[in-house]
């Protein structure tokens, strides 16, 4: 069979990092072509970000109806249609896959579907199609872990919940990352009965200690049911349900197991043997700075290289690919100041170093922090307080780490991560005027460190 096409750059992956290569790629004046079984957009658009985000604002519809009587709003008795719900939201994401498709083509990007795989490294074969790439890029993404369980029928992982038309009445969840705390705050919120358990002490390992205590408390005080250094030991079916039991002994019957026990790279059946890539233990794509795999000509972004699994990520490590390619602009992505969210209710937000990466670095530090009851609840019973901040460097007085959980922490640190990029001081933030009343003014407000 002869190479049907040849290509400046080829392409593997039609999610966050793969068209916003082929993209960029093509504007340049590139011939690019793009191969994708599944749907454009990736797991960001169809099964990540943007369908959890859209159920978190559900969830959050409510909280604030429950509300409404304190503030004088006579609400009649809400109910929620899932099935509704998912329709519209599966109805937003073929517009946005829409869009997708219309940037690509206007990038003047060849999109050939079904699965790619190498056949030697410089030829990929799709749907009995052999293409050629000078250069090539892998951008498969990932997939959530899938453990054996006797209860198969109603594990769960993030994927199922987004194809589901119903709501369990009851899950456990099994995990303690961005997925597991997401799912559990998200479900909870629309009435469903959480149990979370985890290894660890708190919740999202990798975060500031302060911001991971204040989630683990609020999650308690909302009544999800969290059980710190448990493990799921047992599950069997039970008609339509499941029996497990937990590591402290405990039995629950539920509806679903939802496993949020990390994702693997999609390198499976990609014939990386055959173009020589090489791979570590995991399965990721071993790559250079430069996102060079062990193949001068062959490249690999996002999460199927397994270093910062964020959507972000992704497309800049595309860009700076395209920059150092086809502008002759070298460029890399720098990963000391990635924000990072977490879209629970309250969601939690995060930049640069936590007081324990700081102090592990030996840096004199000095620390800010307040808590405080926010005004949005005031006229309620609610007891839900916000936690911000700061980790300064004591030796030049740099901001080094903003941390904060709490209503809008995402929008508030965006914001704040421009700062910490430009080096920002205590002093200049000490010097910004307040803009009153608003929770972001807490983070230019705070005087007194805390006392060691």
């Amino acid at each position: 069979m002869s190479v049907h096409q040849t290509y400046d750059l080829l392409v593997l992956g039609g999610g966050s990092g793969g068209v916003a290569a082929a993209r960029r790629a093509g504007a340049l004046g590139a011939r690019v072509g793009l191969c994708e079984e599944g749907q454009i957009g990736g797991t960001c658009v169809h099964r990540g970000c943007i369908p959890k985000k859209l159920l978190v604002y559900a969830g959050q519809i409510r909280e604030t109806l429950d509300m409404a009587g304190a503030f004088g709003w006579e609400v009649p008795p809400a109910s929620l249609d899932f099935p509704r719900l998912q329709g519209a939201i599966r109805a937003e994401l073929q517009r946005l896959e829409g869009v997708y498709l219309g940037m690509l083509d206007k990038a003047g990007v060849d999109l050939h579907r079904g699965h790619a795989r190498f056949l030697d490294p410089h030829t990929v074969e799709v749907g009995g199609v052999r293409l050629e790439g000078r250069r090539i890029l892998v951008a498969t993404g990932a997939r959530p872990f899938v453990p054996q369980t006797p209860a198969a029928k109603v594990a769960w992982v993030s994927d199922d919940l987004f194809q589901s038309s119903t709501l369990p009445r009851r899950i456990l969840i099994v995990g303690s990352g961005f997925i597991g705390a997401e799912f559990a705050s998200l479900l909870h919120a629309m009435g469903t009965e959480v149990t979370l358990v985890f290894r660890s002490q708190l919740l999202l390992p990798g975060f500031d200690l302060d911001l991971r205590g204040a989630l683990t408390e609020s999650f308690q005080a909302r009544g999800i049911r969290v059980l710190p250094r448990t493990r799921l030991e047992e599950s069997r079916m039970e008609g339509a349900q499941a029996r497990v039991r937990l590591s402290d002994s405990s039995e629950l019957l539920v509806d679903r197991i939802l496993f949020a026990t990390g994702r693997v790279p999609n390198t499976r059946d990609l014939g990386l043997e055959e173009a020589g890539v090489e791979v570590d233990p995991s399965g990721a794509i071993v790559v250079d700075e430069d996102s060079t795999t062990s193949v001068p000509h062959i490249h690999a972004v996002g999460d199927v290289t397994g270093r910062v699994q964020l959507t972000p990520v992704a497309i800049a490590e595309a860009r700076a690919l395209v920059e150092t390619l086809f502008r002759r602009n070298p460029t890399r992505v720098c990963y000391d100041r990635i924000p990072k969210a977490v879209f629970t209710t309250p969601p939690v937000a995060s930049v640069g170093l936590s007081e324990e990466e700081a102090r592990a670095q030996g840096r004199p530090i000095r620390v800010f922090r307040t808590r405080f009851r926010p005004m949005r609840i005031s006229l309620t019973s609610r007891q839900d307080r916000v936690m911000m901040k700061l980790v300064v460097d004591g030796a030049d007085d740099r901001v080094l780490g903003a941390h904060m959980f709490g209503e809008e922490a995402p929008e508030i640190l965006q914001a704040l991560a421009i700062s910490l990029e430009a080096g920002v001081t205590k002093k200049v933030l000490d010097q910004t005027m307040a803009l009153h009343p608003t929770l972001a003014e807490e983070f230019v407000l705070m005087r007194e460190p805390v006392a060691e």
